[in-house]
């Protein structure tokens, strides 16, 4: 576990991914960077530092919102689109290699924002994808070998 907080007793590696020189390049097959790029004030650099630890063959998974509350605490940065996603990862992956899902719709946009559980919404309205109104945003990027 990646965390810039030294006081995370729970962190294996501690470094800002921005500028994570510190850490070994092709050290993980697979490096989950969930809901968190948008805290991340440079987000090219930290999807640079994510593919150069990866090793050949290696696999990132991200997801990052489109549509959220910002957080009273966190720097909060950012919102995403599949295209800004897109964009920002092709700078480092090969587009070949990347896949690029958006999930949500306007009515668990709102739910979201309103705070209703998921169990207030029918699986068919969970389940609607609608790519001009995306909740989140998520990417499967491959290193190349």
């Amino acid at each position: 576990m990646l965390d810039l907080d030294r006081a995370n007793r729970h962190a294996t590696i501690v470094a800002d991914l921005a500028s994570a020189d510190a850490i070994n390049s092709d050290q993980f097959d697979c490096f989950l960077l969930v809901q968190t790029l948008q805290y991340i004030y440079n987000p090219a650099s930290a999807l640079w530092h994510a593919h150069r630890i990866l090793r050949p063959g290696g696999v990132l998974l991200l997801t990052v919102p489109s549509v959220s509350r910002i957080d009273p605490v966190l720097r909060d940065y950012w919102r995403f689109t599949a295209l800004s996603c897109t964009a920002l990862l092709a700078e480092v992956f090969r587009p070949n290699d990347v896949s690029i899902s958006s999930y949500g719709n306007v009515l668990t946009a709102i739910a979201s924002l309103t705070g209703m559980a998921h169990e207030e919404l029918s699986s068919q309205e969970l389940n609607e994808s609608d790519e001009f109104f995306p909740l989140l945003v998520a990417a499967r990027a491959v290193k190349k070998i």
